[in-house]
């Protein structure tokens, strides 16, 4: 099993940043990958970035590239996403999730922390 928990969520300008934390505990996370994902009511769930806990490669879609950077700290079993210069449309509970690297689906999944962009 692998625990995750997400803190850093919270209410912030247009314009400004947060940045969220993701605390890994459980596996031994070397074959595992990490992502964030965003969602709205009402709409499907958003992938935001991916990293590899061994080597620390990224991955995001081009929407999300140049506000949105997510990286980790081995020693603190943390992840993080580093978001700038926030919409009103970032509104979303943004979740991490974890998976093997050679699935291709994320079986792990963190209870959420809640980012309001205030217009």
């Amino acid at each position: 099993q692998v625990q995750l928990v997400e803190s850093g969520g919270g209410l912030v300008q247009t314009g400004g940043s947060l940045r969220l934390s993701c605390a890994v505990s459980g596996r031994t996370l070397s074959n595992y990958g990490m992502g964030w994902f965003r969602q709205t009511p009402g709409k499907e769930r958003e992938f935001v970035a991916h990293i590899t806990w061994s080597g620390g490669n990224t991955y995001s879609p081009n929407s999300m590239k140049g506000r949105f950077t997510i990286s980790r700290d081995s020693a603190k079993n943390t992840v993080y996403l580093q978001m700038n210069s926030l919409k009103p449309e970032d509104t979303a509970v943004y979740f991490c999730a974890a998976k093997l690297l050679v699935s291709t689906t994320y079986n792990y999944w963190g209870q959420g922390t809640q980012v309001t962009v205030s217009s």
